[in-house]
Parts: C-alpha cells; structure tokens; sequence
C-alpha cells in the first residue's frame, strides 16, 4: 500500500487530507512539525511527504534539507503545500517535486500525488503498490 506523510501544523487541513487519502486507499502518517515528520519517516519510510512550508519547531524548508542530507530519504518525493507566492517556495523549497498552493482541492492533491508517483516510477524508483 503507498504510504503518505502529511506534515502539516494546522490540525483541521491535516485532519481533511488524511481523511481524503484514506477514502483514496492510501495509508497515511501525520506530523504537526518537521522535526516529527523526520521522526516518522526513521519509524517508516513514506512513498509521499505533503510538506506546509510555514510550521512551528521545523519549518518546512529546514524538514527539505535535512531530507535532501540523508540518502534514505532524499529520493522521497515532496509536494509542497503553501500559501506563500510560488516563487518564494521555489526559492526556499528547492529539491521538492512539486508545489501546491492553498486552497486547493482534495482533486488536485490526489493528481499531484498520482503524478510524483508516475515520475518516481519511471525514474526506476519503487514508491510502493500502484495509486489508487
């Protein structure tokens, strides 16, 4: 089963996509800052991160690079999730696969997920089972 990581610090936008990518069939972990995203991708690599940009303890950027430090985990797709203009998140989240700004829909999270999935596929990674 693709597993999904969502950090994100706002509780009711993590609530809504966990409970959009269960109803997708994906097995999903949660974080509210980066510092427990990295923590639970040492418990259990993810397929995906969904990673905010603007978070308490770890931001995601500082969660981006200490990714992008780590072999195990720098080949792990991300998709940003912000508010912030696209071109300040280009600038702070380089190495991230792709940028969703908020709002968005549960459709376009989904599309952007089957998308970074296809890519890692095709690149010859092993991101898990095929998406929903």
């Amino acid at each position: 089963m693709t597993s999904i990581l969502v950090v994100d610090d706002e509780p009711l936008i993590a609530m809504a996509l966990e409970a959009v990518l269960e109803d997708a069939g994906y097995q999903v972990m949660m974080a509210a800052n980066g510092r427990q995203g990295l923590e639970r991708l040492a418990e259990t690599r993810a397929d995906v991160v969904l990673l905010d940009m603007m978070m308490p303890v770890m931001n995601g950027p500082a969660m981006l690079a200490a990714m992008a430090a780590e072999p195990s985990l720098a080949e792990i797709p991300v998709i940003i999730l912000s508010s912030l203009p696209e071109e300040v998140v280009r600038i702070r989240a380089q190495g991230s696969a792709m940028i969703l700004r908020k709002p968005y829909t549960a459709h376009e999270v989904l599309d952007a997920i089957a998308r970074v999935l296809g890519e890692a596929r095709e690149a010859g990674g092993d991101p898990g089972s095929p998406t929903p």
